[in-house]
């Protein structure tokens, strides 16, 4: 791979030339992530960025207008200039336009010439890629020309699920932060936005058909301040999503190329839940909104058949709000404690036969009915479930993807099923953790330690899966889990850098990681 350094894309000459009329800044296609291919021209005449610089694209195609706009958006809050867009793809300036040779659907050419830059791709989102790489070469730098050098990039993503994930039930941002929050993924090259809508300490998302999800479970008391201390701010907590909200992030995702993924966490974390509907609960309540961190035991009843209309009632208006193919389905921390002890639940276990063996409890296996049953429900709409790697336990739905927080074990097992798989351990990639170990200069956090280095130093494709098992892993995901983060102040100090990190690993191939690289194209 040929590399553009310093002013290697330039001739000495014509960027002195250039200069003696009006200032001019160089661009730097050493960016993050890390672009496949670069080849410089070495001797070849820039593209100069002016006031007059025209951003072209195909006539009718709006995706491609869009794509032209947040170009024009982008320069302009990087050099202040204001490009006109308009239809068409002759003539100088920055060319849109879909074709290319990229084999990749996400992949895109960007050349420039003295005369043009030209992004191509085979798909809207291509382009939009390609779009992200010139917007991050470009220096911030108001009231002075840009030179673009001389420049061919062929690039593609090395996956093709690119996720972060953001929990809104601990503590909810509302909607303008998590735009901000799509338009950091969209900055990272990433096209699936993880969405935790519903835990144990608030329900975040409206069901019109249910709701008391909202009107009650939204609320918490109080909230419990720092570990389970066992003091409470006295203040009341809530808020949630309307679905017209929420439709609204989704097409603000949409318009980036990302994908909003929603979960629903169940059979666990459905406190909330359960303190609006005591009915769906092994023991009817009281409960209440959760105002500690941590897993409750108090879970849907497996046994009782109004939990299997409640799930299929909300799911059914889940995939109504959100057309992402893949709904996640939470799975994970389930405490038996409750089902042991239900006589609905030992019914149920008897009624279908379920038997322990060495592997898994019986109420283990009972929770693989409750994943199955949404699985079906969802698969019978035309969707498919996500889960965490708990879904494994007790027998994996025949269709799932699983998602490996607990280390990569839960990932090597289901790519071994002929699963797909969604690495996203939390030992590298859990970004609630500390990014110091100087803790007491640090914000509070879970725990945990998560330094820079480490994240960037994770491989996805695990060495003991087989070439075509490694098939089987599709992506990379980030997750931040919000107990201790209630601002989006600190939900951006904890993403950041850390998620160029990951949008290395996501994007880049390993040959091409080098840590003190990644260092100078951070800055």
């Amino acid at each position: 791979m040929k590399t553009l350094m310093g002013l290697a894309g330039l001739t000495m000459a014509g960027f002195m030339l250039l200069s003696c009329n009006t200032e001019v800044k160089e661009a730097n296609y050493q960016i993050i992530p890390l672009p496949q291919e670069i080849s410089v021209m070495d001797q070849a005449a820039p593209f100069i960025l002016s006031n007059g610089t025209k951003i072209m694209y195909p006539e009718g195609n709006e995706k491609m207008q869009r794509n032209a706009e947040f170009l024009a958006s982008y320069i302009k809050d990087l050099t202040g200039k204001s490009l006109a867009v308009q239809a068409g793809t002759d003539g100088k300036g920055i060319i849109l336009q879909l074709g290319g040779n990229a084999k990749n659907p996400e992949g895109y050419q960007l050349e420039v010439t003295s005369d043009q830059v030209v992004i191509s791709g085979p798909t809207e989102a291509g382009v939009f890629y390609g779009i992200q790489t010139l917007r991050k070469s470009i220096p911030v730098a108001q009231g002075v020309d840009i030179a673009l050098p001389a420049v061919e990039i062929n690039d593609y993503p090395r996956f093709s699920y690119r996720g972060a994930h953001l929990d809104v039930s601990r503590h909810f941002f509302p909607v303008d932060s998590v735009k901000r929050f799509i338009d950091m993924l969209a900055l990272h090259n990433m096209n699936r936005f993880h969405w935790h809508l519903t835990d144990d300490q608030g329900w975040r998302i409206e069901i019109k058909g249910l709701p008391e999800l909202t009107e009650v479970g939204s609320k918490r008391t109080e909230t419990v301040i720092g570990h389970n201390s066992g003091k409470y701010d006295g203040k009341p907590y809530g808020g949630f999503f309307t679905q017209e909200e929420a439709k609204e992030i989704v097409a603000y995702a949409a318009e980036r190329h990302i994908t909003v993924i929603p979960e629903i966490d169940l059979p666990g974390h459905m406190q909330a839940a359960l303190t609006a509907y005591p009915n769906l609960g092994c023991t009817g309540g009281p409960y209440e909104v959760w105002k500690i961190w941590g897993v409750s035991e108090d879970v849907l009843c497996a046994g009782n058949d109004e939990t299997l209309k409640f799930i299929d009632d909300v799911l059914g208006e889940i995939i109504q709000i959100f057309p992402s193919e893949y709904i996640h389905v939470g799975g994970d921390e389930c405490p038996k404690v409750r089902w042991t002890k239900c006589p609905k639940c030992q019914d149920r276990i008897k009624a279908l036969g379920i038997k322990a063996d060495k592997n898994h409890t019986a109420e283990e296996k009972l929770q693989s009915f409750i994943i199955n049953h949404a699985e079906k429900f969802l698969n019978d709409h035309g969707r498919q479930i996500i889960g965490w790697d708990e879904i494994l336990e007790g027998g994996l739905a025949p269709n799932a993807t699983v998602m490996s927080w607990r280390g990569e074990g839960g990932g090597i097992e289901a790519a071994k099923q002929k699963h797909d798989v969604i690495m996203s351990p939390n030992t590298y990639l859990y970004f609630d953790y500390y990014q110091s170990k100087d803790v007491e200069q640090e914000p509070e956090a879970i725990g945990g330690y998560l330094p820079l280095e480490r994240v960037y130093s994770y491989e996805p494709m695990p060495a003991s899966l087989t070439p075509e098992e490694q098939k089987y892993i599709k992506g990379v995901q980030a997750n931040l889990w919000t107990e201790y983060i209630p601002t989006f102040s600190q939900v951006e100090y904890m993403e950041l850098p850390r998620m160029a990190a990951l949008a290395d690993i996501q994007w880049t191939n390993p040959e091409h990681k080098d840590y003190q690289d990644f260092l100078q194209r951070l800055v």
